[in-house]
């Protein structure tokens, strides 16, 4: 199949014609309205070094619904000891970073480029990207950052800096999204980690139509708080 190039307006072809990799199109910008136009319809940006600006649309995706939640023993039990202060949208910039220059197993530099940032950045500042945040005695020690659209919250990367930081960070996330009514999170593609909470992949095509499910519900706009930080 073609791997298209992006026109100078904000259009996308059809998720289903991506590569089997997933790689759709190339080219375009990271302009809020032409991230967000991209996700409502199952696309993200992926860039790769080297390279124009990827965009993909994976088949199958890795979605965990909300209620499908898995926790492990040992984690709720280190979470009823509140190691950290959980908040959310209080240091967006700092988590994007932190996600940026974490270095990860098995892999060589970081998609998170300065240009990504600045665009997630941007569209914290309108509304529609978010962070988790765990902190301990004042200073971040994890959390994660995502995007959220209707019902749908695609979540982008996570970092830690101390022990299960992140993880107790999604955990608490995961469970103020259900309090609001939300559908699922987007994890994109595949990993161990995810799959460990319930995460598991489905066909491209039923997640298209469970996005468009999602996204009948209103956008809730930034900045979010913990509903009872204490619940969490």
């Amino acid at each position: 199949m073609p791997v298209y190039e992006l026109p100078s307006e904000i259009a996308f072809p059809d998720p289903c014609e991506a590569e089997p990799d997933g790689l759709l199109a190339v080219g375009g910008d990271l302009s809020p309205e032409r991230v967000l136009a991209a996700y409502s319809v199952g696309i993200f940006p992926w860039p790769h070094k080297g390279w124009p600006l990827l965009w993909f649309s994976p088949d199958p995706r890795m979605v965990l619904p909300l209620n499908d939640l898995r926790v492990s023993r040992s984690l709720r039990q280190t979470m009823r000891k509140a190691p950290y202060e959980i908040r959310l949208d209080t240091d967006f910039a700092g988590v994007i970073e932190a996600c940026g220059k974490t270095r990860r197993r098995g892999q060589k530099g970081t998609w998170i480029t300065d240009e990504l940032a600045q665009a997630y950045t941007r569209l914290h500042e309108l509304g529609f990207a978010h962070s988790a945040e765990a902190w301990q005695d004042g200073k971040l020690v994890g959390g994660l950052y995502g995007l959220s659209l209707g019902g749908a919250f695609f979540g982008e990367s996570m970092f830690a800096h101390a022990p299960d930081a992140s993880k107790i960070a999604f955990v608490s996330l995961v469970n103020q999204l259900k309090l609001w009514g939300f559908h699922f999170v987007d994890a994109q593609v595949h990993t161990d980690h995810l799959e460990r909470f319930g995460a598991r992949e489905i066909p491209r095509a039923e997640y298209l139509v469970s996005l468009q499910e999602a996204l009948a519900m209103p956008t809730r706009r930034g900045p979010w708080s913990l509903t009872d930080p204490t619940a969490h």
